[in-house]
């Protein structure tokens, strides 16, 4: 008999988890293991705003895939096919078409992408902050634009350079405008012709409250906070439209920017829909052992788990934690279809949520104890570097912060990073399926 294949679509949280169960349940040669990743590397989201804000390395959150997986087959391609009858899907690497692969086993943990509302001007002039090279552009963007507002004499144009709008309030887009607003301010000494009052950030959302996955309680503590520090926040608000100049908001207000971060949340990549299986607000509907279908499993942002804990019902939100459990779970019960071990549903309590402000500010709800502060500030760190799934990257990412104790970050336009790569894509992934 032939060794069965275990295919795991998408390198995040999920992804890598799954993979990693698989190693550790299944004994050597008891299958083929392979991992399809668009990058060769897991990167560590929730530290994203301190890429963003040049507090972090962006290689520190960048996890090699290949150095935690060894027994795993790494394809650094983009799946574009699928055919559930016989059970193969095809992919590409950089243009070039590869030779089907062939599953027995299928995880798909493609996690998400930022979701795109209908907005006349997002797709343009929109910045996303959902990967390393978007928050690597942000941080040069931001800085470019305190050059060019250093430069002119024009008042007006230099107000437009220095006002930043951060549309989303919730944990990227808080986190984001908190830690870039601190760190303009932190700058501004080095730019002579600039003053405090002329760096303005706004904050927009619909919500009635900011950081709403945290409750009200630290939804108003971060509220103090950020706008102790001159944050302009805009609630029941959106944006109607942006354009190379300004944004218009829902109220008929009009601002000059030359800034706009767009982080109002994330969706599954397009690829999900055009499977045909069923959905639900676009996630793919499992039962409680995140099975689709004979063979087929899927996890994290993809997935639409139901919550028995929810009181209404709901699923499991899109969070890194439960991507991460969620992955050990398909891997163990994959490992059960292959006749090790058992299988196990998926029930797990929310552990609660941090945010880092910026400076020494930060909100946290660990297993619901709400703290803020430093204390808040020492849970936040904590958490991360027991989150980072490699010793070298926590090593790595610890150093850094040590170093910002006592010295500010380099702050340093490196370029690296073409514009178009940080805008948002029109066509978020593509994926036919044979059924």
């Amino acid at each position: 008999m032939s060794t069965p294949s275990v295919v795991v679509v998408g390198g995040g949280f999920a992804g890598v988890h799954t993979a990693r169960t698989l190693e550790r349940l299944l004994p050597p040669g008891a299958a083929d293991l392979t991992l399809v990743s668009a990058t060769d590397h897991l990167c560590y989201s929730p530290l994203l705003p301190e890429v963003a804000a040049g507090r972090l390395d962006p290689r520190r959150i960048a996890v090699p895939l290949r150095a935690r997986l060894r027994r795993t087959r790494v394809l650094q391609a983009t799946v574009e096919t699928v055919d559930f009858d016989r059970r193969t899907l095809t992919f590409a690497a950089g243009g070039c078409p590869l030779e089907p692969l062939r599953w027995d086993r299928l995880a798909l943990t493609t996690g998400s992408v930022t979701r795109v509302l209908p907005t006349p001007g997002v797709e343009t002039y929109g910045l996303g902050l959902k990967a390393l090279v978007e928050a690597q552009y942000v941080h040069d963007h931001v800085l470019r634009q305190m050059e060019l507002a250093d430069a002119t004499s024009d008042q007006g144009e230099r107000r437009a350079r220095l006002t930043f709008v951060v549309v989303g309030a919730g944990y990227t887009g808080t986190e984001t405008a908190a830690q870039l607003q601190h760190m303009t301010t932190s700058q501004l000494d080095r730019f002579p012709r600039l003053s405090p009052g002329d760096v303005r950030w706004v904050l927009v959302d619909l919500a009635p409250r900011v950081l709403p996955e945290l409750g009200p309680r630290l939804g108003r503590a971060a509220m103090r906070v950020i706008r102790s520090r001159g944050m302009d926040v805009r609630l029941g608000t959106t944006v109607a439209e942006i354009t190379h100049d300004g944004v218009l908001f829902s109220d008929g207000t009009r601002l000059a920017t030359r800034t706009v971060l767009w982080t109002v949340g994330v969706t599954p990549p397009a690829l999900v829909a055009r499977l045909g299986l069923p959905v639900a607000r676009g996630r793919l509907v499992v039962d409680e052992q995140l099975r689709l279908r004979d063979g087929v499993w899927a996890a994290g942002d993809t997935a639409a788990a139901r919550d028995p804990y929810s009181d209404a019902g709901r699923d499991y939100p899109p969070t890194a934690q439960h991507a991460q459990r969620q992955g050990v779970t398909i891997g163990r019960n994959i490992a059960a279809d292959l006749g090790h071990g058992s299988p196990r549903p998926y029930r797990r309590r929310d552990l609660g949520l941090v945010a880092d402000l910026g400076g020494a500010a930060a909100v946290a709800r660990p297993l619901g104890l709400p703290l803020t502060g430093l204390t808040a500030k020492v849970v936040t760190k904590g958490y991360h570097l027991y989150a980072l799934p490699a010793a070298a990257n926590r090593l790595r990412v610890a150093a850094d912060w040590a170093v910002n104790l006592v010295s500010r970050p380099i702050a340093a336009q490196l370029g690296l990073v073409d514009p178009t790569a940080a805008r948002l894509p029109r066509e978020q992934g593509a994926l036919s399926v044979t059924r």
